[in-house]
C-alpha cells in the first residue's frame, strides 16, 4: 500500500492572511475611488482610515500574534539576507515556512510605504473639495508638504507592489512552494523548513482585541488632535 501523504503544515495564521488580503483589497480600492465615481474623494479618505487600521492591526500583530507573523520571527540581520541571496544565485534556494529574510523587509518596506500613504492623506487637502481629517488643525505648509508627499510616494508604492506581487507569482511557479496558495489556504507542504516548523497559530481573540486597539489608535488618535475622525 501507498503510504498517505505527509499533511501539510500551517504557515500562516488566519488573522494574518485577513490582514495581508485586506490591506491588498484596500489599497486597490483606494486607487479605484481616487479616479473612479468619488468627486468628493469621500470613499477615497474611508479606505486611507480602513488602511491605516490594518497597518496598525499588523504592527500590533506582529507582536504578538503567530510564529510566522511575529517581526522576531522573520526579520533578519543583513548575513542572514545576504546568505539567501547567495542561494537564490546558485539555483538553491534555502526554503521558510514563513517570510524568507528578504521576503520579510519587503514586507516591511510596503508596510512603511503604505503607511506613509496614509499618514500623509489625513493632511491632503486641494483647497476646493478635499480636506483630509486633520487638516483643520494642521498648518498651510503641513498641508502643502503632505499633499505633494501624498503624490509623490505613490509611484514607488505601485513599483514595490508590483515587484513584491512579481516576485510571489515567479517563486509560485518556478519554486518549491506555492506562496499565492500558501497564502490563501495558510499551509505548505510537508517538508524541512529553515524556520519553525509547523507554525504555531495567534489566539483569535487576541486578534480582535489588536483589531479594536487599532481602530482605537488611528480613531481615538485622529478625534484627540483635533481632528475630524468622521469624513
Amino acid at each position: 500500500m501507498t503510504p498517505p501523504a505527509p499533511a501539510p503544515l500551517l504557515a500562516w495564521d488566519l488573522p494574518t492572511r485577513l490582514a495581508k488580503w485586506g490591506l491588498a483589497a484596500l489599497v486597490g480600492l483606494a486607487f479605484l475611488s481616487r479616479y473612479y465615481g468619488d468627486a468628493g474623494l469621500v470613499w477615497h479618505q474611508w479606505n486611507g482610515l480602513a488602511i491605516l487600521v490594518v497597518v496598525v492591526f499588523r504592527l500590533l500583530w506582529g507582536l504578538v500574534g503567530g510564529s510566522t507573523a511575529r517581526f522576531a520571527g522573520f526579520l533578519r540581520g543583513p548575513r542572514a539576507v545576504l546568505r539567501y541571496a547567495a542561494s537564490l544565485l546558485r539555483g538553491r534556494p534555502q526554503h521558510f515556512l514563513g517570510h524568507n529574510p528578504l521576503g520579510g523587509w519587503v514586507v516591511m518596506a510596503l508596510l512603511g510605504l503604505v503607511a506613509a500613504q496614509g499618514l500623509t492623506g489625513l493632511f491632503t487637502s486641494d483647497d476646493i473639495i478635499v480636506y483630509g481629517p486633520m487638516t483643520s488643525v494642521a498648518s498651510d505648509e503641513t498641508i502643502r508638504a503632505a499633499s505633494v508627499w501624498h503624490q509623490r510616494l505613490y509611484p514607488y508604492l505601485l513599483a514595490l507592489i508590483g515587484l513584491h506581487v512579481a516576485s510571489n507569482i515567479a517563486y509560485s511557479l518556478f519554486g518549491r512552494d506555492n506562496l499565492i496558495r500558501a497564502m490563501i489556504t495558510g499551509t505548505k507542504p510537508a517538508g524541512r523548513y529553515d524556520d519553525r516548523a509547523p507554525a504555531t497559530p495567534g489566539r483569535v481573540g487576541l486578534a480582535l482585541a489588536c483589531l479594536a486597539l487599532a481602530g482605537l489608535v488611528v480613531f481615538g488618535g485622529i478625534a484627540l488632535a483635533g481632528g475630524d475622525p468622521f469624513p
